[in-house]
């Protein structure tokens, strides 16, 4: 009993460490990337005894300056609300976390320890219940701040937010029927299967236009380039106007969060999660199998290493992927983006629903 509690709360540790340290680096390479692709330097003014640190040491420089800056509340705001509103935005993404495996179970003698903190069967449910109540962060620090720009960001943001988890809830059907399951450990695991005996049964092989369908409302919902509406960062109007300080600070480190919650989530459910085509973890195999017949055993240790890298690098692409986009593309008109999740969107899931639907009928 007292094991199991250790197990937990190491594993709690470990996704809080994983995640918060993952914000703080895409803080990093957000302003180096830009700086790349708009031929600048980027983040290289303060440092440590001279010690720049390729800009690293900016990240630690912006988190003091928050944590001292003062803390300024309008003097007609809604003070309770306007602290609770970083609070709804940021702890239900770090909640979400909790069910993404990020590696195959660890086996020690007996004992199968699944590598994340929540193994249940409605994993995905868990994960859009938890990352929905963010909007409540979003209208609560646009209606308590007592200021019209930040109530026009907290409306936009509600409305964008509920038209495109609509999509992203639908996307993921066409998963759920292909793998017959809501637990995303189990869904994983199906993708290490094979089809036609070499193929691997990613959900992007399987569910092509639900993936093409998942990443833009995907995108929508972090409220980046080019779905920025909310925050309106080149202007005035944003729910996080009137915000300064660690409050402020809390949007910031959610809205980084969020980047990597979708990347989490692209990885998990269409490419593979922690898995590596051809490696196995658990009976028979223990290492690669290969089409050809031949065996590479690996000690299980060793393969839950490469399946945690595995995981990694496509959680890392998938973010730096989404930062290309937002340093690429103009912002969407507001009505433009409404048109694409109503008009186009939501009538391709529901077609993808169908389609995927029928399919299986005809297959069985």
């Amino acid at each position: 009993m007292i094991l199991d509690i250790v197990i937990v709360l190491v594993k709690i540790w470990f996704v809080l460490i994983l995640v918060l340290n993952m914000a703080a680096a895409l803080m990093w390479s957000e302003r180096k990337q830009s700086a790349v692709m708009q031929d600048r330097i980027g983040a290289n003014r303060a440092n440590i005894f001279g010690i720049k640190a390729l800009g690293f040491v900016n990240i630690m420089a912006d988190a003091v300056k928050m944590i001292v800056k003062e803390d300024w509340v309008p003097p007609k705001a809604h003070k309770t609300l306007h602290a609770l509103a970083p609070i709804a935005a940021f702890f239900p993404v770090i909640l979400a976390f909790a069910v993404i495996p990020f590696a195959g179970p660890l086996h020690l003698g007996t004992r199968e320890i699944p590598l994340q903190v929540l193994n249940i069967n409605m994993g995905i449910l868990f994960v859009f219940a938890f990352a929905s109540l963010t909007v409540y962060g979003l209208i609560l620090a646009g209606w308590s701040s007592n200021n019209k720009f930040s109530m026009l960001g907290g409306i936009r943001g509600c409305s964008q937010m509920i038209s495109y988890e609509l999509v992203v809830g639908l996307a993921v059907v066409g998963i759920f029927m292909v793998f017959g399951t809501l637990q995303l450990d189990s869904i994983v695991r199906q993708q290490n299967q094979l089809l036609f005996g070499f193929l691997p049964k990613w959900g992007i092989v399987v569910q092509p236009l639900g993936f093409l369908l998942f990443l833009p409302a995907a995108l929508a919902e972090t409220k980046r380039v080019p779905f920025d509406l909310p925050e309106g960062e080149s202007e005035i109007i944003g729910f996080n106007t009137e915000y300064s300080s660690m409050k402020f600070g809390m949007f910031f480190m959610g809205e980084f969060m969020e980047v990597t919650l979708a990347a989490a989530l692209l990885t998990t459910l269409f490419f593979g999660g922690y898995n590596i085509p051809y490696l196995y973890n658990g009976d028979p195999v223990m290492g690669f199998q290969f089409p050809w017949g031949g065996t590479w055993l690996l000690p299980q240790i060793l393969v839950v290493i490469f399946q945690f890298c595995s995981f990694m690098f496509k959680l890392v692409f998938f973010c730096w992927f989404q930062q290309l986009v937002r340093w690429t593309l103009p912002r969407f008109r507001y009505d433009q983006l409404m048109n694409l999740s109503w008009k186009q969107l939501l009538p391709l899931t529901l077609a993808n629903i169908l389609v995927t639907g029928l399919v299986m009928t005809l297959v069985k």
